[in-house]
């Protein structure tokens, strides 16, 4: 790097010199025209010289032309020691002696303006060039942050909810630290890690951690950083890349977001010899070339693995391929405290209550809502972070802020007041179902009201009873509706499409149809990948079928809205209060509906707790039961 840098000044001197030699040439043209000496005799004692400047080996000055105008001329002295009387006598205006003129003084002036040049050139256009990453001359130098083992300071006590990861990349850490004890055995380390998972399951402090615990370099970088519009450029930068690495191992290379740059080769519409590919192509060579007693480890992260190339996923690439699941209950408790360290908590704040009521968060999730407790409580002037404000912030990323200015007519706050009152009381009334939280129609996000329910634990599975129980929830609302004001609006719009679509999984997907049988109709959902699912065909079952899989949705979505109407039916006294003492205090607890119902009082202590966000995990993660979610439920 260093001879690199005395190259570029060394090319950089040469360029400015040539550029000032050049510049003096065309300064030293001179405009004064050339005589003899006889001829200056002649115009001297005819008096047209008017200045005269002698120096030991030439003759300067100005003469009156034949036009009448000054002329500027030069001549070569000979020996005339009567110059200077002649001056006089013939009345010469100005004129004076110079110095003869050494290389010495010549050379040091021209120094000058070499310096001045390049002092200018260095402070105005190159430094800013090569300040951040960005050298104009060196497009294909990598563009990763090397973090020396001393600042890498993340290490696994920053790391919680994936206990078994940690086990997984411990081998890593120990092969850094003590290469021998693997060689000796004849192993061989795995050349590359890739973590994928959902977004904000903490795969880049993962790859810290990993650095700081083995205390070695950690190369840092962004897949979209190796893709540039000029051809061969991201090639030359991972090619750079491996070679810092060389030379700073042991080390650990890690590339952010790879799919940007490791996608299916010619899976789209352009030619096969694209930048991206070429980069792609290159990256496999390097991996495949460089060796694990270099101690050289290469860790890539991303949440679209489904997208990647083949060749970069076989083993002697990427040999391992470590899933980062979205955290449990254990998990979510430990996840809190790490981010608790750094706010000032209250004495009533209880974290495993928070765990509780978050089902389906991710680190990320969790950190945004200790932050947002943490300005909540700054907003009310508190000294510390107390379990309201927790509860709060969990509601505000749920559903959203709450909008108390939006101004709503007195029918429609009784509209939305009867359309919750029947999701919270159908939720009640089913045996089985998610316990009932809290109802409000008080407007948050883009809702007119929303009802929140809680699951009893983290969920894998998911029974038939428990989907169609989820499906009666979502009908309650429209169902209320119809019974109070014969009529209906447009608020449970998100209810249909939620309640459709889970009872399109239950047919199509998870073989719950007593009519159809225990037949999958459809692939899994996921995002398209132009170029391998773009002429797919996704459908692969007769137009009688789809008849049959239409009908049995609707079956089944009927039954479960008559289901919710008979619910409402036997107890519409119980909506009637419901809806009126919501309508009176807008928002209702799970104490406060038992009380005013006359059912128990809820024995579990988290039941004040509120429902998982939607489901987020990663394609490849298993998830043998749906993600379904139905709350909180907007009413517009």
């Amino acid at each position: 790097m260093k001879d690199r840098m005395v190259k570029q000044i060394v090319v950089w001197m040469l360029v400015f010199v040539s550029l000032l030699l050049l510049v003096r040439s065309f300064n030293n043209i001179s405009l004064e025209q050339q005589i003899d000496y006889s001829s200056f005799k002649r115009s001297l004692r005819e008096g047209k010289v008017t200045e005269v400047s002698v120096r030991a080996d030439i003759i300067k000055g100005v003469l009156k032309g034949t036009d009448g105008k000054d002329v500027q001329f030069k001549t070569i002295p000979l020996p005339d020691p009567k110059l200077v009387e002649e001056l006089e006598i013939y009345k010469v205006q100005k004129y004076n002696g110079e110095t003869d003129r050494t290389w010495w003084p010549m050379i040091l002036q021209n120094l000058v303006y070499v310096l001045i040049f390049w002092f200018v050139f260095w402070v105005l256009l190159i430094r800013p060039m090569q300040g951040g990453g960005k050298q104009a001359l060196s497009f294909g130098r990598s563009k990763a942050k090397l973090q020396s083992a001393k600042k890498v300071k993340v290490t696994f006590a920053d790391v919680a909810g994936c206990e078994e990861v940690k086990e997984e990349l411990r081998e890593i850490i120990e092969f850094l630290k003590e290469p021998a004890k693997f060689q000796k055995l004849g192993g061989k380390i795995p050349k590359g890690v890739l973590l994928y998972g959902a977004p904000g399951t903490g795969k880049t402090l993962l790859a810290k951690a990993v650095a700081g615990e083995a205390g070695v370099p950690f190369f840092s970088s962004s897949g979209s950083e190796f893709v540039e519009m000029f051809v061969g450029v991201g090639a030359s930068r991972v090619r750079d890349l491996f070679e810092q690495g060389r030379k700073s191992a042991p080390c650990l290379l890690f590339v952010d977001e790879i799919d940007a740059v490791g996608r299916h080769r010619f899976a789209g519409f352009g030619g096969g010899h694209d930048e991206r590919e070429q980069t792609l192509n290159q990256l496999l060579v390097e991996m495949d070339g460089f060796d694990t007693k270099e101690g050289v480890i290469m860790i890539a992260a991303t949440n679209r693995p489904d997208v990647l190339d083949p060749a970069l996923l076989r083993p002697g690439r990427f040999d391992r391929q470590v899933i980062i699941p979205m955290p449990d209950l254990k998990g979510r408790e430990d996840i809190l405290k790490v981010h608790t360290r750094s706010v000032k908590i209250g004495e009533d704040v209880d974290v495993s209550i928070i765990a509780r009521r978050t089902p389906g968060f991710v680190g990320a999730d969790l950190a945004n809502l200790v932050n947002e407790a943490a300005l909540l409580a700054a907003r009310k002037n508190k000294s510390a972070v107390g379990m309201k404000e927790l509860e709060e912030a969990i509601e505000r990323l749920i559903a959203g802020p709450e909008r108390k200015s939006r101004m709503i007519s007195d029918k429609e706050k009784k509209v939305v007041a009867y359309h919750e009152s029947g999701h919270a009381l159908v939720a009640k009334l089913i045996p089985g179902s998610d316990p009932l939280h809290k109802v409000s129609i008080i407007p948050r996000g883009p809702a007119l009201g929303y009802t929140l329910q809680l699951p009893l634990e983290d969920r894998y599975l998911m029974s038939r009873e428990e989907i169609l129980n989820r499906v009666t929830v979502l009908l309650g609302g429209r169902t209320a509706e119809e019974l109070v004001f014969n009529e209906v609006t447009s608020g449970a719009q998100d209810d249909f499409a939620k309640a459709t679509a889970m009872v399109q999984k239950m047919v199509t997907e998870f073989g719950m149809s007593e009519n159809l049988g225990p037949i999958a109709f459809r692939k899994k959902e996921s995002e398209i990948f132009l170029g391998r699912d773009i002429m797919a065909q996704h459908r692969e079952y007769s137009e009688k079928t789809a008849e049959l899989i239409d009908s049995e949705v609707k079956r089944i979505i009927v039954g479960c809205a008559s289901r919710a109407k008979s619910i409402l039916n036997s107890n519409s006294d119980k909506l009637k209060i419901l809806a009126e003492k919501l309508m009176e205090k807008e928002i209702l607890e799970i104490d406060e509906i038992n009380l005013l119902l006359g059912f128990p009082p809820e024995k579990r202590d988290f039941a004040r707790s509120v429902p998982q966000p939607e489901n987020r995990s990663s394609e490849k993660a298993v998830s043998p039961a749906p993600a379904i979610n139905p709350l909180p439920q907007p009413a517009t």
